[in-house]
């Protein structure tokens, strides 16, 4: 895992913008904290930050291969799970390879495949190619959109990088923010391909872009597809545990300390419990870490995605798989403290408002690094699975995004928004286009009608919608401290079969997630199959809660600039409740406001609003 970032000029010679590239290169340092990398030609310039997993001593990047008509050069982020096959089938093409890295895998299978490598490999990545023979630039996204990837066009090229950070870097670019950007950060339903930043684009999942001097071309590689599912129940839940077993032993390959994150739910037991008995052949044993606070059991408030407290179930899961485990306890002192807001918002670049529970993943994967370079991830088994709770009620037949239904805690902070902002921006208008768009999407298979159609499409705005916000969450947070998290469910050949499996047999015990558990089942205490989906949690320390009031009132004192944004009155009702009665509402509406100011004084981003 990397940080990496370039530019292309057809207009410039860039080998005198070193300085430029540098630093675009240096705001990666996060990403990369192993080794840094710049290779500058009059045309193309590339950057690289390395997060050493693979190949420890090889590996370094920019990686350049010669071929007899030019060089072709790469910077890669990511794994490539299936490189040792693809070397393999390379080597029998007459290749010969200098490292045992995936990196030069990718490169030299660009070099024999060209723009239809993408189509050949299983992992998360996203990289860049250079090839000097046809002055191009080869930009690609994994399928799922696990490793994020930005891009800017300029008069006569183009800009890019793994964060926005990187290309802001650059004084072509200026941090200008408008409306829709807005409506981006308000709206937690993410448009594929949007960025927030003015002129910027994100690389869709599953896409390529080839940068000429005629311009940019960007087109899907990959896409869910409908298919029919022909296989029984027995064959189904034998199928996906196969798979599953396969991706785990594929995740797990690293030359450095893995670990597994755990939350006692089924997701991330499931694949402890795997990767157990997967290291236990090797005589290993995996490590697993939780997040917990102080007083959670006192404090805790049971909320619909997180109905139950974590702890009993980690460490059931962790006695029953005996792992090395180790409970990674934040209290709110810590959370609150506003230097980690400040680390949290310049990870993930935006004011999302997710206060604590970005905070507090970004602490949990500073201590998780102190003992492993390597995590995987129970990320993303809700929504190929069907597990939230509005899959399993009304909600799924709202006219909108069933996570949105029914008042979902991050809507309340819109009511942060002054009247004038909130009249222009039109959020509730902006869902609206987003999702019928995104429904004429969805792919379709003969004679499928009624639940059926309707749980394809559910699945689909999971899929293609809501998981690329928690995938991005997850990079960056995880990658902000060096960490490379893993996720196993993201496996593109488990997404596409499970998204074609008809809702009843995903369903065909009366629950949420029946495949997932029937697979997984005899690894697994009882305590933890019977448990109902239980989500990321936040903290209720109410040391937590008095500190950022206390932070909101100096906010409001100040007269900060995030204030112009804001409908005071509705701040200060939040403020005027005592913490420990303080609404779901009302904290988001504090928290929001917190994340704004911080990201104002970052970022000094220019707002478009007129």
């Amino acid at each position: 895992m990397c940080g990496i970032t370039g530019w292309v000029s057809y207009h410039r010679d860039l080998t005198s913008h070193r300085h430029l590239l540098d630093a675009m290169t240096e705001t990666m340092s996060c990403r990369g904290p192993d080794a840094a990398g710049v290779l500058t030609t009059p045309r193309a310039a590339l950057g690289h930050r390395r997060l050493a997993v693979i190949d420890l001593p090889g590996g370094a990047q920019p990686m350049t291969v010669e071929t007899p008509d030019g060089p072709v050069s790469i910077v890669y982020s990511g794994e490539a799970y299936n490189f040792t096959e693809l070397r393999a089938e390379l080597r029998r093409r007459g290749h010969a390879f200098t490292t045992d890295s995936d990196t030069e895998v990718v490169l030299r299978g660009y070099a024999e495949w060209g723009t239809s490598l993408p189509e050949r490999l299983n992992g998360m990545y996203a990289f860049a190619v250079w090839d000097s023979r046809t002055e191009t630039l080869l930009m690609v996204r994994d399928r799922m959109g696990i490793k994020p990837f930005y891009y800017y066009e300029t008069d006569d090229g183009v800009l890019f990088g793994s964060e926005p950070k990187a290309i802001l870097a650059n004084p072509l670019v200026a941090p200008v923010v408008g409306l829709d950007g807005l409506r981006e950060v308000f709206s937690f339903a993410k448009t594929p391909g949007h960025a927030v930043w003015e002129g910027m684009r994100e690389l869709r999942p599953g896409h390529l872009a080839v940068v000429g001097r005629d311009g940019l071309r960007e087109h899907a590689y990959w896409r869910l597809e409908a298919a029919e599912h022909t296989d029984d129940r027995e064959t189904t839940v034998a199928h996906v545990r196969e798979l599953l077993e396969d991706i785990v032993a594929r995740q797990l390959i690293a030359d450095v300390p893995r670990c597994t994150l755990l939350s006692g739910g089924l997701d991330s037991s499931a694949l402890t419990a795997l990767a157990a008995r997967r290291l236990a052949r090797d005589g290993e044993s995996v490590r697993s870490f939780a997040v917990d606070f102080p007083g959670q059991a006192d404090n805790f408030r049971a909320l619909d995605v997180s109905p139950s407290i974590d702890t009993p179930y980690v460490h059931a899961v962790a006695a029953h798989v005996k792992s090395e485990h180790r409970d990674i306890m934040l209290d709110g002192s810590v959370l609150s403290d506003p230097a980690v807001r400040r680390a949290a918002i310049g990870a993930r670049d935006l004011p999302l408002g997710l206060g604590d529970r970005d905070n507090s993943l970004y602490l949990l994967f500073k201590a998780v690094r102190e003992q492993s370079t390597v995590a995987l991830s129970g990320e993303s088994a809700d929504e190929v699975f069907g597990g939230y709770p509005w899959f399993h009620d009304e909600r799924r037949e709202a006219g909108t995004f069933p996570w949105l239904a029914g008042g979902a805690r991050l809507g309340d902070s819109r009511q942060l928004l002054s009247e004038d902002l909130a009249g222009k921006l039109q959020v509730d208008t902006y869902l609206d286009d987003h999702y019928r768009t995104a429904l004429r999407e969805v792919p379709t298979k003969d004679g499928e009608e009624g639940l059926e159609k309707r749980m394809r499409q559910v699945s689909y705005l999971h899929l293609t919608r809501m998981v690329n916000t928690l995938l991005d969450r997850k990079d960056r947070m995880s990658m902000a401290v060096g960490l490379e998290v893993r996720v196993p469910f993201c496996d593109h050949r488990l997404v596409s079969y499970v998204f074609n499996t008809p809702w009843l047999l995903k369903t065909f015990d009366g629950r949420e997630k029946s495949i997932l558990r029937a697979a997984t089942r005899d690894v697994l205490p009882e305590s933890v199959v019977q448990r109902k989906k239980s989500g990321y949690p936040g903290s209720f320390d109410p040391a937590y809660l008095t500190a950022i009031k206390r932070q909101a009132e100096d906010l409001l004192a100040s007269r900060h600039q995030a204030l112009e944004l804001c409908r005071t009155p509705v701040l200060k009702e939040a403020l005027a409740a005592p913490p420990e009665h303080i609404t779901d509402g009302q904290r988001a509406v504090v928290e929001r406001a917190l994340d704004l100011a911080t990201w104002i004084d970052l970022y000094k981003p220019t707002l478009a609003l007129g």
